[in-house]
Order: C-alpha cells, then structure tokens, then sequence
C-alpha cells in the first residue's frame, strides 16, 4: 500500500524553520447547535422535509425553538464540528468563524477553547445575532437541520487571518458557507494563503443541495485549488452529473490528490491518482443520531493526512471517529478518539 506524503513538506521548508505549528485549520459557520428529539408527527406538523438542512430566518428559528422539545446546546457548524474531532484525536486544529458579540457568542467560543480548539476571531460588535442549528433527531437516527446563519454568513477576506492559515498544514473549508459573495472571497483567500504557503487545502461539499446552487463554482474550485475533497455519494454524483461511482471517482482522481467518498453503512472509498482504498464502516453501537457523521469522518482523515498516515489508516480513522458521533445524540465525541483508537 503507497502511503500517501501530500501534506508534508519538502526539504528546504524544513531547512528554513518555516513548519507548520498546527495540524488543520477549519473556515466556516460558527454556529450554535440545539439537538432534539422529536417525532415523525412534528416533522410533518412543522412543514419540513425530513433528513434536509434547511435556511430559515430569525423568526423561524424562535418559532421553531419553541415548540421543539427539551435540547442540547454547544458551539457547533461542519468545520468546527470537524477541528473539535481532530483535537479528540489528539492532533491541533484551529477555527476561523464570525460570531455576534451576545450570550451565544460567547458560548461558541467558550466550547471551542474548550474542546481544545485554537478559536481568536473577535467577535462582531454590529450585525445579526449568532448562527443556531436545530436539529431534530427522529426515532430511526435521522437528523433534521433548521439553519439560521446570522452573522456567520458573514464571514469577510478581513476575517481571514494570514498568520493562522499558514501556520496549518491544511486548510479546511466547508460547502456550507459557499452561500454569500464575501464568504466566498473568504474561503478563496484561505485557500490562496496556504497554496502560497506550501500548505493543502481540503473542501467539503457539505450538501447536494449546496452543489445544485454553486455547481459550475464548486467544478472550478474542485479542478483548481482543492488539494483534497470530502463528498457522500450523492455530493458526488451531483458535482459530475452522473449516477455512475466508478466514472465519478475516475474524473475525481484526476482533479485532487486525493478524494474521500462516504457511503453511509457501506463506508468510504479514499482515492489518490494511482490509489483506490475501500474502507469498511467501524460498528460501536447502535446508530442514535448520525449528526456530525461527516464531519467526523472529515476529522479522523485529515488528522491521518496531517501526520503522513496511508490512505488505508486515514479511512479507518475517519470510520472509527463517525462511528463513535453516531452512537449518541450530538455532533461531537463523547469520548476521547485518541483513547479510543488505543482501545482499537
């Protein structure tokens, strides 16, 4: 098995003193997550498509919160959900993601400190309130997300810190945030800091729907400064208009480095351009909530390409990972996933 080097550096990098001091950096929504339980009755009652993540206003979110049942509620969002699983593994991870200066604010900074994240953005004294995400949790472990981005969204170049991308050595950004002119400038920018750094940058696709919205830009992204891309199946039918695996990780191969494609229970193909690994998803227990499923999966791969691991290894991690997030109700782990892996 060729194990795959992308993300180390050369030579004179290292003669230059110039190593990176952090594993991953994470762009995206800062939001707050509130994670219920709730029927399939509610779901119908309330107008919602079960399983989809969708867009609502502020006066949505407090009517929605409101007739929601009992919640848990931490710092949340895709690429956050993903450095707080890097730092579980034990590797270092640091976030760049705009919150109002309010309670929630706060909270989501509080939690990524907390969970071991490096997180320094000033929170915006001006603008919308901090992002939330409720997420109902239906009886058979699918999760239903109601996004109010708030300030999130508005995530500016300016944000942006140079020093903290190149200190990385890889730069992760999240589909999600694909939604809002100066978000976008923003993920362009992280990316062009660290390909002038010598760094990598990863991208998820986060949603067939995020793909329908942005396809031809997604296509360009992917074919341009994406070093490595994170997509389920769908994701990726949907980014090469076609229904057929093996022709959509044929062009994939020969567009990043390498390309992690989630299969649900049928668990995960990683390919590098003279690579194909099938990995087998890792079983704890019964699934409880697939919230984070992705996420996490994202977390334990890019914590493997971050210390040099093989494909092979890097899959497991991310297997191992979304397993352990899908055993209980909550997009974070509940258990340390260095331990876990000693276990393992």
């Amino acid at each position: 098995m060729a194990e795959y080097r992308g993300v180390h550096m050369g030579e004179t990098e290292r003669q230059q003193g110039n190593n990176p001091e952090v594993d991953v950096v994470g762009v995206g929504n800062a939001i707050v997550d509130v994670i219920a339980q709730a029927s399939d009755t509610f779901i119908q009652s309330q107008g919602i498509v079960k399983g989809s993540m969708t867009l609502i206003d502020e006066s949505r979110a407090q009517e929605l919160y409101r007739g929601m049942g009992p919640g848990i509620e931490s710092s949340g969002g895709s690429a956050a959900n993903t450095m707080a699983g890097i730092a579980s593994f034990g590797g270092t991870a640091s976030y760049i993601g705009k919150v109002a200066n309010d309670q929630l604010g706060v909270v989501f900074g509080h939690d990524m400190r907390a969970a071991g994240v490096g997180y320094d953005v000033p929170a915006s004294p001006e603008g919308p309130a901090t992002a939330r995400c409720l997420i109902l949790v239906t009886p058979d472990a699918q999760r239903t997300m109601n996004t109010y981005l708030g300030i999130s969204s508005q995530l500016v170049p300016e944000d942006v810190m140079v020093e903290t991308v190149a200190a990385g050595k890889i730069v992760f950004c999240e589909g999600y945030l694909w939604d809002v002119e100066s978000a976008k400038l923003a993920i362009r920018k992280a990316m062009k800091v660290a390909t002038d750094a010598g760094r990598k940058s990863a991208l998820a696709l986060s949603d067939t729907f995020c793909v329908e919205r942005h396809h031809q830009e997604f296509r360009e992204l992917v074919a341009g400064p994406v070093d490595i891309l994170f997509a389920n199946k769908e994701e990726l039918f949907s980014l090469y208009e076609t229904t057929d695996l093996a022709a959509a990780i044929d062009i994939l191969r020969t567009e990043v480095e390498v390309g992690c494609v989630t299969l649900g229970r049928g668990g995960s193909i990683l390919v590098a351009k003279d690579e194909i690994v099938e990995v087998p998803a890792e079983e704890i227990a019964p699934v409880v909530d697939t919230t984070g499923a992705g996420d996490l999966y994202a977390a334990g791969v890019l914590f493997g390409l971050a210390q040099g691991y093989d494909l092979a290894r890097c899959g497991y991690l991310g297997s191992l990972a979304a397993a352990e997030v899908i055993a209980h109700v909550g997009a974070r782990p509940m258990q340390s996933l260095r331990d876990l892996v000693d276990q393992a």
